[in-house]
């Protein structure tokens, strides 16, 4: 098999949390290009709804969405008994959804930290536990989470977030040893700064772009479709091999002073 056809995701059943806009979209855009029967998932079944008309253009099967809160315990058992219904399996999860809530963290409550790590942690965990599941009777599957590089890095006024981002590669990590005995790999994207439509007025600051200027080695902000390769790869037969990994794409910014 060639390395191309080795990208390819033909009759492969992807769900991608989050993926009405920024990262999670662009992602959803590539695994439809690439074949995959691609399911996302949000909040807003409108947005929602826009998006899989937007990614049925390129597709090879229809997109389609489930709008749920990513947070509530049995919206996902509902989703994913749905998905395991209509489509008999699950190949690929990513894990995208986040959530930010930046302040100093004496400012927090219990509840805030909760209910913080319950969309950014818990819900991948839930999921990632219950899609393993699924994959285990076929024998193959691919777990990939979203995290940040602020999962090795921190800024003041921002300490919850990183934690969840950590727990986020330490999981994977995890579900790698746990579950490649059955074909399953597990990974990680850690994304550095992206001009995503929530950063959008911030990465055309002024400010912004001298910061990416001395802080990124590639001098400047990453575009939202430059995450998806990344996905597409460890998705693939072409990571067959890749488990356990943080891929970092942040155009090195963490390995500049």
């Amino acid at each position: 098999m060639s390395v191309k056809e080795k990208l390819g995701l033909e009759n492969r059943v992807a769900l991608i949390t989050g993926g009405g806009r920024g990262l999670g979209y662009e992602i959803a855009k590539v695994f439809a290009e690439f074949g995959a029967q691609v399911i996302i998932t949000g909040r807003d079944a409108s947005t929602l709804e826009r998006a899989a008309r937007e990614l049925g253009r390129d597709a090879k099967a229809p997109p389609q969405f489930l709008a749920f809160d990513v947070s509530d315990a049995e919206s996902r058992k509902a989703a994913l008994a749905q998905i395991q219904k209509q489509h008999g399996r699950l190949d690929i999860l990513v894990n995208n959804v986040g959530a930010r809530d930046r302040r100093p963290l004496a400012a927090f409550t219990d509840d805030d930290v909760l209910k913080l790590i319950q969309t950014d942690l818990l819900a991948a965990i839930s999921l990632s536990r219950d899609a393993a599941e699924m994959m285990k009777r076929r024998g193959y599957g691919r777990l990939i989470a979203v995290t940040s590089i602020l999962g090795h890095q921190t800024m003041p006024d921002d300490a919850v977030y990183p934690v969840a981002k950590q727990g986020l590669t330490g999981l994977m990590r995890a579900l790698a040893v746990e579950y490649g005995p059955f074909g399953i790999t597990s990974n990680a994207i850690a994304p550095g700064m992206f001009a995503t439509e929530t950063n959008a007025e911030l990465a055309g600051s002024a400010e912004m772009v001298e910061f990416a200027r001395r802080r990124v080695a590639l001098q400047r902000w990453g575009r939202p479709e430059e995450i998806a390769p990344a996905a597409l790869f460890l998705a693939s037969e072409a990571g067959s091999f890749v488990t356990g990994h943080v891929l970092v794409v942040d155009g090195g910014m963490t390995v500049k002073f």
